[in-house]
């Protein structure tokens, strides 16, 4: 094997619609360069990077895994991502490793949603690309109907590179730079054809395409085209090359994983034009100036995807900087550790093969790092971080209860070891609502959360819709008496007290006197504030803790023996179980602030929807990170989101995207507040 450096690694990861064939592409590609004996199938479940239990019982990816293979002496690392939206987390850990995308498209169902969110991520992070038409041998794949979308949808850099034509019963591709015609056998392996006028023909649609992409790349091959002059092959062989680097051209290639089709050449021009690590010549930085990267340089790391199985932690990481050696020592910029990586291993799926050492822009895996978490850097000098993952935030909240007595004890243990291994999952213990609640991207994403459970660790659980933390306050200003007496031998107990309550600015009680004569001696003060903070914690409507009240005391009396602060601190109590009913108390909920990012034409969808959800759009405006996206601004109660990441799905086809924040508590209508304190006194008795 030919020796391994910077210059002889490529980092791909596969993006595209869920079903479009990224993990049959990584099997293929697997398959050609000698490393596995046979195609493993998705519907069989004995492919290579969909190992978990959860892809082979589910057919499709819910994880990113990575695999490497040889190729032309160039060894080219795989990171096979889900397309799923639920796994918006796994597609993140994947471009921040890579360093291009093969963006995989239907050559039936053309471009979909995934594809379109694919090119989004790959253009937010400027990340070199090349589309694949996949499953061309679908007797409805439509290449050129497919490549139009694609031209339409992303741009006239977009260019045919690779591309389909029918010959009677047989399928026959043309590499349109050289202009010669290949098919293939059931091994992968091509064979030349002379070029004929027919198929000549039928590309020659092509051809336009081509060349404006490549002119476009070049001020000098743009005035060749624009004057009529011809662009030699080794202009564009030369064009291509650099323009994939630079991301000003996006060659479009076909075939059809399943039968090997296209997948060599596929192979070839990830080997001889896809950038290495160093062509950014720069990694970007968490919170400095951008890092220069040095193949020669000292050792650093950066962990991008961790996995959890019985036997530990494994961290999968790429070497961004020196050379990754056996036993070397590096600190953990975040924890402030140092740790050795006394065994590093690279990755085929789940098999592990040990190393002695990894260069620059590798790929590997350690196991049992202490201190290592998703997005950490290791380096030798201890003081470089790069840029960590920003990760979607999950606004999908379910209740759980585990279903079997004893499993409450090994359910924190069994979800922090999730938590571990997938970022965009939530874990809180609400001790208002006394609910265990997990948060995930979408119900396909909380359905897999609850089967690893399951399949893991043993436990099962039970999903409910959380409750809403609501708050109860006052209206009007009201007097109320309360008289503690008590006499039962020896010394009694007696507290008296006069208190006016009224609707209060500060959020929690805002406790004042007005006592004339000694009527109540200060010495009790304290006693009635903490009264009534205790009595507060459940309201008069619906026992939900009371806020914005105002309390002054204001007249009472003692008695010299029996009075002490128990005794007052339950007058206070008394005053305010006959006070509060009488003060036109009400129901408070929680607002969110809501901004939502949808194509423009579907706002109105998204306004008509927000109406129904009892929400106020507050303003629209173009979305800035988003060409052709409105960005929705309005206020929501939390009741009425809680299903709001599957309706914004179905609404937009998962084009859309929101966040949603808490901003501040406000009156529940009438008719919602008697369904909430019907509820709650339902679910007292």
């Amino acid at each position: 094997m030919a020796e391994l450096t910077t210059k002889t690694i490529r980092n791909i990861c596969l993006l595209g619609h869920g079903g479009s064939g990224k993990t049959s592409v990584a099997e293929a590609m697997l398959y050609c360069a000698g490393q596995t004996e046979r195609m493993g199938s998705i519907s069989d479940g004995n492919t290579v990077l969909d190992f978990d239990s959860e892809e082979k019982k589910r057919k499709y990816s819910v994880s990113l895994a990575t695999a490497s293979l040889m190729w032309k002496d160039i060894k080219i690392n795989i990171l096979d991502a889900p397309g799923f939206l639920d796994f918006e987390g796994e597609v993140a850990q994947a471009i921040r490793a890579a360093d291009a995308a093969v963006i995989t498209v239907d050559g039936k169902a053309g471009v979909e949603v995934g594809t379109e969110l694919a090119w989004e991520y790959t253009e937010k992070e400027a990340l070199p690309r090349a589309f694949f038409v996949n499953k061309c041998d679908d007797p409805e794949s439509d290449f050129e109907r497919t490549f139009e979308q694609l031209r339409d949808t992303f741009g006239r850099n977009v260019c045919p590179t690779f591309v389909p034509v029918k010959s009677g019963a047989d399928m026959l591709f043309v590499n349109l730079i050289y202009m010669k015609i290949y098919s293939f056998d059931s091994k992968g392996s091509r064979t030349e054809h002379p070029m004929t006028d027919d198929i000549k023909a039928q590309v020659e649609k092509y051809i336009e395409p081509l060349k404006e992409a490549i002119a476009m790349t070049s001020d000098e091959l743009l005035e060749k085209y624009l004057n009529g002059e011809e662009i030699s092959l080794n202009e564009m062989v030369l064009a291509l090359h650099e323009g994939l680097i630079v991301g000003s051209i996006v060659p479009v290639f076909s075939g059809a994983a399943v039968r090997l089709w296209g997948i060599k050449g596929l192979m070839d021009t990830i080997a001889d034009s896809f950038p290495r690590h160093t062509a950014k010549k720069e990694e970007k930085a968490e919170d400095a100036d951008d890092i220069a990267i040095d193949p020669d340089g000292a050792c650093a790391v950066f962990i991008f995807k961790t996995l959890v199985d019985q036997f530990g932690k494994m961290s999968i990481f790429k070497v961004m900087n020196g050379t990754l050696k056996r036993d070397t020592v590096l600190k953990n910029k975040r924890a402030g550790t140092q740790e050795k990586f006394s065994h590093i291993y690279i990755l085929k799926g789940n098999k592990q093969t040990e190393v002695s050492e990894l260069c620059c822009g590798d790929i590997g895996m350690i196991s049992k790092l202490a201190s290592a978490a998703t997005g950490d850097t290791f380096s030798a000098g201890g003081d470089t971080e790069y840029r960590r993952i920003h990760f979607p935030v999950p606004y999908m909240r379910r209740a759980i209860v585990t279903a079997a007595k004893g499993d409450e004890d090994k359910i924190s243990s069994a979800i922090q070891k999730l938590l571990d291994e997938d970022p965009t999952m939530k874990y809180e213990n609400n001790s208002e609502t006394k609910q265990m609640l997990i948060s995930g991207m979408g119900d396909i994403h909380i359905d897999v959360i609850t089967s690893k459970l399951k399949s893991r660790y043993g436990i099962s659980i039970n999903l409910s819709e959380p409750k809403i933390a609501y708050r109860e306050t006052i209206k009007k200003s009201v007097q109320a008496e309360g008289k503690h007496k008590k006499q039962s031998g020896g010394s009694g107990q007696y507290g008296h007290v006069k208190i006016t309550f009224s609707h209060g600015e500060a959020e929690g009680l805002t406790f004042t006197q007005s006592v004339v004569g000694g009527s109540v001696p200060k010495g009790y003060y304290p006693a009635v504030e903490k009264g009534l903070l205790e009595a507060m914690q459940k309201g008069v409507l619906a026992g939900y803790p009371v806020v914005n009240l105002a309390a002054d005391l204001f007249d009472g009396s003692y008695h010299p023996v029996d009075s002490n602060e128990i005794s007052f601190k339950l007058a206070a109590k008394l005053a305010y179980k006959e006070g509060l009913p009488k003060a036109n108390p009400v129901l408070l909920e929680p607002i969110g602030t809501l901004n939502v990012s949808v194509p423009k034409d579907m706002v109105g969808d998204i306004m008509g929807d927000l109406n129904k959800r009892r929400g106020h759009v507050m303003g629209m405006n173009p979305d800035e990170n988003r060409p052709g996206y409105t960005l929705v601004q309005a206020e929501a109660p939390e009741a009425e989101m809680t299903d709001y990441t599957i309706a914004l799905k179905a609404m937009s086809q998962g084009r859309g995207k929101y966040n949603f924040s808490f901003a501040r508590y406000d009156e529940v209508p009438a008719a919602q507040a008697q369904k909430i304190i019907a509820a709650s006194k339902s679910d007292n008795e």
